[in-house]
């Protein structure tokens, strides 16, 4: 086939959305079966911001099949190393004028290689249009996310100004849900697969047609490999960790105080990252007496980062709205059990027999739970060993970019003949009329 994709975020070696715009680009364009032994043609539009990535990665390892198209509104190129000293407006303008102008440039495109199908990879938000879907071709919206918002009760959890950006943001995307270009990409499309259910509720207001769920994150089999080697810590002495950026919506602050409230003799816990929250999290700790068992990390390089995951014996990860949770995978690849919430990307990647889901109710409710399953953690050996093997199979089964370029050759298999069956019916209702 040839597959027009739209990943406005792209780029090599890097999590989050660029991997994630960047990993289905190749696992497509690397695909190949008994049954389809020649892979697919796959063009990727991006933005120029990710241009040294690619290309420093092509160079070393070519792929024939895979073309990146390269494109900003008129000549505008976002400065992502400046990310953080501009007004998130400049984001989201940037973003929307991009759009339009890769509708236009692929509207040229398949005039010129006739395209199979298309789909709309990153950003995975539900609440931007995507213009692909106005090709007149067989059109995918997704996998999209974000309609993820914090329980009301945890709001009184944070302070009057991060309360004033929860409320601005579950805004925002509600009046991003009366564009009428959001509602044609919906109309249009052939699917809208969604990361979480909270998205799927949305998808359903906005008359979606066909609306199915669907992680936008993975992880590559080198990775894996790579994950899968590290041992479980042998030592007596249980290591909690938690990994983020330390924001107040990543929910640490209830972590804290759930292994406050676990008071287990023999164990500490580690939280890496470093972000806004940092002051207000130390003044927690040390309220609570934990200062010589609770250790602020910092930012670590990435290797360092998941050696100290491998240290640990379980992975804390009570975030409020994620609509992936990428730190997850990696904890279940590894073989630890995650405890999370049971909310977003993680209540959906996580499961009864990989770790912990804590239902979010109120505050007072989460962090008992959630101590509750650091207690379980912490006694129970053959627990954990079970979690992180069920776990490594999960990841294997479901989360490997190499399987998910199957689901996809699938889907787009199975909704072509669709539109050829139906296209065969209304030409023969045109005859016999």
């Amino acid at each position: 086939m040839k597959i027009l994709l739209s990943a406005y975020a792209c780029e090599p070696n890097r999590g989050s959305e660029p991997g994630v715009g960047w990993n289905v680009a190749l696992a497509l364009a690397q695909y190949s079966s008994v049954q389809q032994p020649e892979p697919h043609q796959v063009y990727v539009l991006t933005t120029a911001a990710h241009r040294a990535g690619i290309e420093a990665e092509l160079a070393q390892n070519p792929q024939p099949n895979l073309t990146v198209v390269y494109l900003d509104p008129w000549s505008w190129i976002y400065d992502w190393s400046q990310e953080g000293k501009h007004y998130t407006w400049s984001v989201n303008l940037h973003y929307y004028l991009w759009q339009i102008k890769a509708y236009l440039v692929a509207r040229s495109l398949h005039k010129r290689y006739q395209f199979d199908i298309a789909q709309h990879i990153t950003y995975v938000r539900y609440y931007n249009p995507s213009f692909l879907s106005f090709l007149p071709i067989p059109f995918i919206f997704g996998p999209v996310g974000g309609a993820e918002i914090a329980p009301e009760p945890f709001l009184a959890t944070f302070k009057p100004k991060e309360q004033w950006f929860e409320r601005i943001r579950t805004l925002a995307k509600r009046v991003g849900e009366w564009d009428p270009f959001l509602w044609l990409t919906v109309k249009r499309s052939a699917l809208v697969w969604v990361t979480t259910q909270d998205t799927e509720k949305r998808m359903k207001a906005l008359a979606a047609p066909k609306v199915e769920i669907l992680s936008e994150s993975g992880l590559i089999d080198s990775e894996i490999e790579q994950l899968n080697q590290y041992q479980l810590p042998t030592q007596d002495k249980i290591q909690f960790i938690s990994m983020g950026r330390l924001l107040h919506w990543k929910g640490f602050h209830l972590g804290i105080q759930a292994f406050a409230k676990a008071n287990l003799p023999n164990a500490t816990y580690w939280i890496l990252g470093e972000g806004p929250e940092e002051g207000r999290l130390k003044e927690l700790v040390s309220s609570l007496g934990l200062t010589d068992r609770v250790q602020f990390l910092g930012k670590l390089p990435r290797a360092e980062g998941l050696q100290k995951l491998a240290q640990s014996h379980a992975l804390v990860h009570p975030s409020l709205h994620d609509s992936g949770g990428w730190v997850c995978l990696e904890a279940m690849a590894t073989g630890r059990p995650v405890i999370c919430l049971d909310l977003g990307g993680p209540g959906t990647q996580v499961t009864s027999e990989t770790g912990f889901k804590v239902p979010a109710h109120d505050p007072d409710q989460a962090i008992q739970d959630l101590a509750k399953a650091m207690e379980q953690i912490a006694s129970d050996r053959v627990l954990r060993e079970n979690m992180g093997a069920a776990g490594k199979t999960r990841i294997q089964q479901h989360y490997r970019w190499a399987n998910r370029a199957q689901l996809l050759t699938t889907t787009y298999t199975k909704i072509l003949q669709s539109r050829s069956s139906k296209l065969v019916r209304q030409n023969h209702e045109e005859v016999r009329n």
